[in-house]
Formats: C-alpha cells, sequence, structure tokens
C-alpha cells in the first residue's frame, strides 16, 4: 500500500474507540453496521449531514428572515449603498462583521485593525498584508472585492450585495446546527469548498479546511506546532490532494470527519486557541 493511502487502514479498524459490541469501524458506521456514534439529541451525525443539506435553501431563508441576522443584513446593505469610500465602509462594525463571515472569516472580527488593512492592502503588491499573511482566506478576500485598485465598484454591484447577504444568512444556519452534531457547520462548508483545494499549503492556510483534513485523517491538532514542512508531510503522506475533486469522495471524507469529531474527547485535544496563535506565529503581526 503507497503512502499516499497510509490512512485507509483506519477505514476498517482502530478510528474509533472499542464499545461494548466490539471495535466500530468508520466503514461498518457508513454501511449501517457496528455501533454509531450520535450527537447529543441521539441522531447520527451522517443522518443530520443529509437533513441539513436537504434542508438548507429553507432553513438558510429562514435564517436570514430572523431578526437579529435580519437587522445585521439591513445594516449592511444600507452601509454599502451609502458608503463613498471603502475605508467608509469598513469602519461600519456591522458592515465589517457581515463581510468577514460571509467570506469565512467570522473568527476575526474582533481584529478590526487588521482587517482593515488586509482588505485595503494591494493584492499586486507582493509585500502587501494580502499577500503575507498566512492565513489565506485573507487574499480570497482581497481579490475578490479589490478595494485597493476598484474602491466600492465591485461591492455595491446588486448581485455582489445578493450574494455577500445570502452567504451570511447561510454562515449563521451552518453555526446554528453546530449546537446539536459538532462539526456540522465545517462538514457542510468542507463540502462546498472542497473542489476548490489545489494545493496542501492551500489546507493548511485555511482554519477550516485544516481542521477538516486534520480530524479527518487522524492527524493531532498539536501538528500545528511544528515546521510547515513537517505538516505538508503529515497530510500528503495520508491523503491525495487530487481526490478532492471527486464529490463522491468529498462526500466520505466530510462524513469521516463528522465522525471523528463525535468520537473525540475534549479533553484530550489542544485547545483550538492555542492552535490559532501557532498558525497565526506564522503570520505578519500588524
Amino acid at each position: 500500500m503507497s503512502d499516499s493511502f497510509s490512512y485507509l487502514p483506519s477505514l476498517f479498524t482502530g478510528l474509533f474507540p472499542a464499545s461494548s459490541t466490539g471495535a466500530s469501524s468508520l466503514l461498518g458506521i457508513l454501511y449501517g453496521s457496528g455501533s454509531q456514534a450520535t450527537n447529543g439529541t441521539g441522531q447520527n451525525p451522517i443522518n443530520a449531514l443529509q437533513q441539513a443539506e436537504q434542508n438548507e435553501t429553507q432553513d438558510v431563508k429562514l435564517t436570514a428572515a430572523q431578526p437579529a441576522e435580519a437587522r445585521d443584513i439591513a445594516a449592511f446593505v444600507t452601509a454599502v449603498q451609502t458608503a463613498t469610500t471603502p475605508q467608509q465602509l469598513l469602519d461600519n462594525p456591522t458592515a465589517m462583521k457581515v463581510l468577514l463571515t460571509a467570506n469565512g472569516l467570522g473568527d476575526q472580527v474582533q481584529y478590526t485593525a487588521l482587517a482593515q488593512k488586509t482588505l485595503l492592502s494591494n493584492v499586486d503588491d507582493s509585500k502587501s498584508l494580502a499577500n503575507t499573511l498566512s492565513d489565506t482566506r485573507w487574499k480570497s478576500a482581497v481579490q475578490t472585492y479589490d478595494f485597493a485598485n476598484k474602491g466600492l465598484s465591485i461591492i455595491q454591484n446588486p448581485d455582489v450585495i445578493n450574494t455577500i447577504t445570502n452567504a451570511y444568512a447561510e454562515v449563521s444556519w451552518r453555526q446554528s446546527l453546530d449546537a446539536t452534531t459538532p462539526g456540522l457547520s465545517d462538514a457542510l462548508a468542507f463540502r462546498a469548498n472542497a473542489a476548490s483545494v489545489s494545493s496542501v499549503d492551500q489546507i493548511l492556510g485555511d482554519p477550516l479546511l485544516r481542521r477538516v483534513v486534520t480530524t479527518a485523517l487522524g492527524i493531532p491538532l498539536q501538528i500545528a506546532f511544528q515546521p510547515l514542512e513537517a505538516q505538508e508531510t503529515a497530510i500528503t503522506n495520508r491523503l491525495d490532494i487530487s481526490q478532492l475533486q471527486d464529490p463522491k469522495f468529498v462526500d466520505k471524507f466530510a462524513q469521516r470527519y463528522l465522525l471523528a469529531a463525535a468520537n473525540s474527547s475534549s479533553s484530550t485535544r489542544t485547545p483550538l486557541g492555542l492552535v490559532a496563535l501557532a498558525v497565526q506565529a506564522r503570520s505578519l503581526v500588524v
């Protein structure tokens, strides 16, 4: 068996702790045999994923109509339509919250100064924040809106506004699912974005992708404290990145992540805050 598929034995045995009925295997859980992990409501996480996908369109609409989300969306639309400069728009806390959340950067909302400087940086400048931060989510957002070169012309496009507000509601909906099924938000986001992954560094540079991939492959979170080369090797030895172009593989991989998340013990995991700090330590601090 090649190194690229060295993680495959865990599909059959040993991925999860043995129960009173015997050791569980991932394939057994996926296909109905063996013991099954459940979320806080007793529902199998894979069933929860399937149900969430079936109800996504309607549930996102319902989320957008909730008072808190509706207020944020209305405030964002007003801020975008009335702003005269990118700086003015980004000075609005609600507009910044909606924009970052919609672009997968909701965990960065509290870092206002960093967010503003990065979003206003010029992606065409190799030394700009957009190109020097190790978190690849920033560069993607900067490329999308290009405030430095195009001002507000892109973000004030009605179609773009609609895309952002829909994405904000979708992220809010996904996050609400974690209350009953840990990791479900990550699994849904991973399924939606896996096909865009083309390198291991892209995985390591995106906290969500890193979390899903390392958890599913059984790589300890402490790997974040290792040199970048060691982190790259840990993933490439276990995962053929090209397989993320296969929807069926992505589906099974997302399920594997959910099951690992459901079976993991919080007492044995490194706090995510420490891991985030280890990752951000490689970024430019301003």
